[in-house]
């Protein structure tokens, strides 16, 4: 049989809806400058679906420092994976204000967040090797355990007594062998925006012999009074022996890094494969890093300003009856009963009608007969983003519990060649 026979009946769990989602649903084009209210489809649209929680996106002083860095050295420079030529004294910078700034002896950088963590995960683990790791982790984290060839066990979201008991069962396992136990959890769960229990986690190294590998992509920056993530949120930054983040968020980059103790990240440095074999971080994004460490440093007004949003935004949703869960964090989910035919045609109606553009998460991600719209407040967004995003949002729940939406997937993807 032709190996590609068996994609033309089946799409997978999320293309199998490409006609209808194409260019809108899914692969949506939003253009114009980087902020609050951008362009979709001709129209304006205030966008809550970019991760640019401290608004360094679009800067001035983050767009200077790049474009400078660009004309300076160009997109290339430095050729090659970092081992071999592609190393400088600006990536050796801004590891080490990474370090400080984390509390953490080294770090280093990765070309890619996702990339980073799986390849970091891999490089890691033996055989005899054992995780424990948490049922909502990121999808980076699942790709690099499908690397593991030793056992894995997970432990229901943010259950800290169903995790010792999976630290029970792999400490048994490990007893006689020359393996050991790490155990894998985020900071801040990018979904439903609860912080993980990371300090209760710790706290179980009294009576388990393990080390805690921390996903803070969604916290660094954003949580913790200086923004160091979720180690200083939670006064437990010493217990985390492996912190990774990434410039996808906070930082509005790409990139990211991995932290800890300085022979741990040397490992890393020399057995990361997707570091050794790829080349390095261009030079634009180190500088432009360097200045957005500096931004974050010495701007504590844009994490204010952030909070600031995200109290108004949350607070006004609860207000209004809405189901945002138990998040203690800028990620901010909207839970609805919804099938497939309701979901698209609310999202329609927002976009084309109220003009709110967010993303929507439903099934297979989440259970069938539910819906997510997941709002992402940044420091650049207003009052008047919000006012209307709250009036819009009563709108299209009334409309959706009155039953009044089509029930069918509306029309508005784009033609796929």
């Amino acid at each position: 049989m032709d190996i590609f026979a068996k994609f033309e009946k089946d799409g997978g769990p999320i293309g199998q809806y490409k006609e209808q989602a194409h260019e809108y649903f899914a692969f949506p084009k939003l253009e114009g400058e980087i902020s609050n209210r951008m362009m979709f489809r001709g129209k304006e649209k205030i966008v809550w679906s970019l991760n640019n929680y401290l608004g360094l996106a679009n800067h001035p002083e983050v767009r200077k420092a790049d474009a400078e860095a660009a004309a300076k050295w160009g997109m290339a420079y430095p050729m090659g994976a970092r081992m071999m030529s592609g190393n400088t004294k600006y990536h050796d910078q801004l590891e080490q204000e990474f370090a400080t700034f984390i509390g953490k002896e080294d770090v280093m950088l990765l070309n890619y967040g996702y990339q980073g963590m799986a390849s970091a995960i891999d490089s890691l683990l033996s055989r005899h090797d054992v995780v424990v790791y948490d049922a909502e982790s990121h999808a980076c984290i699942i790709d690099g355990l499908r690397m593991h060839m030793g056992k894995r066990f997970k432990f229901n979201h943010n259950d800290v007594d169903d995790c010792a008991k999976q630290l029970e069962r792999a400490a048994r396992l490990v007893e006689d062998t020359p393996g050991g136990i790490l155990v894998i959890t985020e900071g801040v769960f990018g979904m439903n925006g609860n912080q993980g229990r990371i300090a209760d986690i710790v706290a179980l190294k009294e009576k388990y012999e393990f080390r805690l590998f921390v996903d803070d992509a969604h916290g660094f920056g954003t949580m913790g009074k200086t923004g160091a993530g979720i180690g200083e949120e939670q006064d437990c930054t010493d217990g985390i022996d492996l912190y990774f983040s990434t410039f996808a968020k906070s930082l509005a980059g790409i990139g990211g890094f991995i932290g800890g103790k300085k022979d741990i990240v040397y490992y890393l440095r020399y057995n990361m494969r997707s570091q050794i074999f790829a080349k390095s971080l261009p030079m634009p994004m180190v500088i432009g890093g360097l200045k957005r460490m500096e931004l974050i440093r010495t701007r504590p007004e844009l994490k204010a300003k952030l909070w600031e949003n995200v109290n108004k935004l949350q607070d006004g949703l609860r207000e209004r009856g809405f189901n945002i869960g138990t998040t203690n964090t800028p990620v901010t989910p909207v839970y609805m009963e919804s099938g497939v035919t309701d979901a698209t045609q609310l999202v329609v109606d927002l976009r084309e009608n109220y003009h709110i553009f967010c993303s929507m998460v439903m099934y297979p991600v989440i259970p069938k007969g539910h819906l997510i719209l997941r709002l992402i407040p940044t420091a650049v967004h207003t009052d008047q983003d919000i006012q209307e995003t709250l009036e819009a949002f009563s709108a299209v729940r009334e409309k959706l519990e009155k039953q009044l939406y089509p029930k069918e997937i509306p029309q508005v993807s784009a033609a796929l060649a």
